[in-house]
């Protein structure tokens, strides 16, 4: 925790979260492939944490000690407690591959082997294997002793293995170019599966003929993944980042990771080859990138996963009429990914084809590869509409395809803004003008999720469609901001940062420490990834400390300290994970029984109120506030998937004993359902973006 015992520590609370991954890993109620695919996230979340947070940190160590004071942490402490938690995870994460999982697989006719398992049928078909795909793609170098090992591309796997008294032999296991798993032929109904990295072990003879191989051991650098711009405001920004971007390939180490079986001799020799510092040396396992076990081969065994979901069509987009038509009734509030993702794309194709329509405007943070809404976008500018479309190019790991979506954008004719000086523009918005009549009619889509038609099915968001023009004409303001407008609108219904959501926030949370000491019923939930701010924790602690009960759900980073005495005893919070990932943010407030509900982009980390663009806006439409309530509630209720965030955060699960526990997400798909019209597709489990790419640490 930090000095301040009324925050818990954010890095340690984001490792906390990610034992939460760990635990649906280890929960024999999952299926087996699913839990397999919880041990990936769970090693790809870590390797984004030291690419970032980690990274951090170690700049930090080299400032001097009163660089430190001011920023109000000392990283030398907290690395050191990131390291132990991290370890214990570790091995907690080897203990059950070792004797659950490999066990489990071996059961189910797959057994994951080492080249030491194989007769000698195996092991002469996976030489020929390896001369016939691998060999062309394998990078071998010797380095004597004394020498500098030439540069290690960032997060790829090495083999090291002692040649003589005074070389090493360093070869470069290629996962970038090959699959990281390689299925034998089948024998009597039973799957032999190898890492690559084994099969490249079996054969280091063949790339080392002069000399004798010996044991080889895996090593793996991560470097800082920060953008390092000097100055946001002079220049060309989008030049700044694709030099950046390069930089980035070349950045300072944060983690070296080396086989813990490895002597000690050999990583003295990498420490001084590389050049790296003692606090860069983290012990790992025989295998590394183990993100990879997303793409471990399943020979068809259907009960080893969760039985896919069909996407839901909400039924006022069953009878197909114009979805200009269905909003100007009324809103409509879309929830993924319950709810078909195709009604966002239909959306923009059939504002294409409006001729009535004359303006698109949209804001982009992360898109999926061969986007549906790129592709939407493009046609529009190419039928002559205006098509004005924000482009966040600092969106982490997705700089360079924004940046090809946007040129994509600009071919077409599109106008194409890139980021602002200063800010991330985070908010997820789209809004189309079309002519009615004599009229100009605005209609706004906004959102909780990307415009990602993938990540649609793997995250939980909420979307809504409008025509209300207390909410489009607010919109509209928001993006004369974007488009260089002045900043000073006056928002009256949504919600803005960096402008006035803090300030709104507050004011609703005083207004509910109001309403308590008046002795009237108060209380506050809400729903988001993360809660880090001090200032919003602050007064939640004024909220708990006046009688206001506070019921949260967070995802990820969780810096309160609930159920402490005299601090915080009226707040509980609880996290869900489950198979689809957590995403959306639902601030609800008691107001005296006139209950006020607000959905937005943003969760309550300074980032985010203070240095992003980012939208929350009122839910207006009664049949949108009762669903969304009721979806609220069944996440309040979990008793399955629903863990309790402790003092000490230590994860319990909030559990039942009988058969009449509630499982939120599966209430949810059941709720909608029995109101909807199912589609022909399904909706598998989250792939390799589930939580990488939005648990942001």
């Amino acid at each position: 925790m930090k000095s301040d015992k009324r925050l818990f520590e954010r890095d340690l609370s984001w490792l906390a979260f990610n034992d939460r991954v760990l635990q649906e890993a280890r929960d024999p109620t999952v299926p087996l492939y699913e839990r397999i695919k919880f041990l990936a996230i769970w090693s790809s979340n870590l390797d984004e944490f030291f690419r970032v947070r980690v990274a951090s940190l170690r700049s930090l160590l080299r400032l001097r000690s009163k660089g430190r004071e001011e920023l109000g942490t000392d990283p030398e402490r907290l690395l050191a407690a990131i390291h132990s938690a991290v370890n214990e995870q570790q091995v907690v994460f080897g203990q059950m591959f070792r004797h659950q999982i490999v066990p489990e697989l071996d059961d189910n006719g797959v057994l994951l082997a080492a080249e030491s398992d194989l007769d000698p049928d195996q092991s002469a078909w996976v030489r020929e294997y390896f001369e016939r795909e691998v060999r062309s793609h394998v990078e071998t170098v010797v380095v004597d002793d004394d020498a500098r090992i030439p540069f290690l591309a960032n997060r790829q796997i090495y083999l090291v293995t002692k040649l003589s008294r005074r070389t090493y032999g360093v070869v470069r296991v290629p996962t970038d170019r090959l699959p990281r798993f390689v299925t034998l032929p089948s024998r009597e109904g039973r799957t032999t599966v190898m890492f690559l990295d084994d099969v490249v072990r079996l054969c280091l003879p063949s790339l080392f003929p002069s000399n004798d191989a010996g044991i080889a051991f895996a090593i793996k650098l991560t470097r800082d993944a920060e953008l390092y711009i000097d100055d946001e405001f002079e220049g060309n920004l989008r030049e700044k980042i694709l030099k950046a971007i390069q930089k980035r390939k070349n950045g300072v180490p944060s983690r070296f990771l080396f086989d813990t079986q490895m002597p000690e001799r050999m990583v003295r020799f990498l420490r001084n080859a590389l050049g790296l510092a003692k606090e860069d040396l983290v012990l790992g396992g025989r295998y590394h990138n183990l993100h990879d076990l997303f793409g471990f081969p399943n020979p068809g065994i259907d009960e080893a996963e969760y039985t896919p979901l069909r996407p839901i069509v909400h039924p006022r987009l069953a009878s197909g009429s114009p979805m200009f038509n269905v909003i100007a009734d009324r809103d409509l509030m879309l929830h993924f990914p319950y709810h078909s993702f195709d009604g966002v794309i239909r959306f923009l194709d059939e504002a294409s084809a409006d001729q009535s329509v004359v303006s698109i405007q949209m804001t982009l943070y992360r898109v999926a590869s061969d986007s549906r809404i790129i592709a939407a976008l493009v046609d529009a500018a190419q039928r002559g509409k205006s098509v004005t479309v924000f482009v966040e190019l600092k969106a982490r790991f997705d700089e360079e395809s924004n940046l090809s979506s946007a040129e994509e954008l600009q071919r077409a004719g599109a106008r194409v803004l890139y980021s602002m000086p200063g800010l991330k523009v985070h908010s997820k918005l789209c809004l189309v003008e079309r002519t009615e009549g004599d009229q100009l009619t605005r209609y706004a889509y906004l959102g909780t999720g990307n415009f990602n038609e993938k990540t649609s099915r793997l995250y939980t968001d909420h979307g809504l469609f409008t025509a209300d023009v207390r909410l489009t004409d607010d919109v509209a303001g928001v993006f004369h901001v974007l488009s260089g407008g002045a900043n000073a609108h006056e928002y009256q219904h949504l919600l803005v940062a960096p402008f006035n959501m803090r300030s709104r926030f507050v004011d609703l949370i005083n207004n509910e420490i109001d309403n308590a000491h008046r002795g009237l019923e108060a209380s506050i939930t809400l729903k988001m990834n993360s809660l880090e701010d001090s200032a919003m924790i602050k007064r939640l602690y004024a909220a708990s400390a006046s009688g206001v009960k506070v019921r949260l759900i967070v995802r990820g980073i969780c810096c309160i300290v609930p159920g402490v005495r005299d601090l915080s005893e009226n707040i509980a919070v609880t996290s869900i994970v489950d198979r689809f990932l957590e995403h959306a943010r639902i601030y609800v407030f008691h107001n005296a029984g006139a209950e006020l509900m607000f959905v937005a982009s943003a969760d309550w980390m300074t980032r985010n109120l203070s240095r992003r663009i980012e939208v929350g806006f009122p839910i207006y439409d009664r049949d949108v506030y009762r669903e969304l309530r009721e979806i609220l509630d069944l996440q309040l209720s979990d008793s399955i998937k629903s863990r309790v965030i402790t003092h000490d955060q230590t994860n319990p699960y909030l559990r039942v004993r009988d058969k009449s526990g509630l499982r939120s997400q599966d209430a949810i798909y059941q709720l909608l359902l029995e109101r909807s019209v199912p589609t022909e597709t399904a909706v598998a489990m989250p792939a390799t973006e589930m939580i990488v790419r939005e648990v942001h640490v």
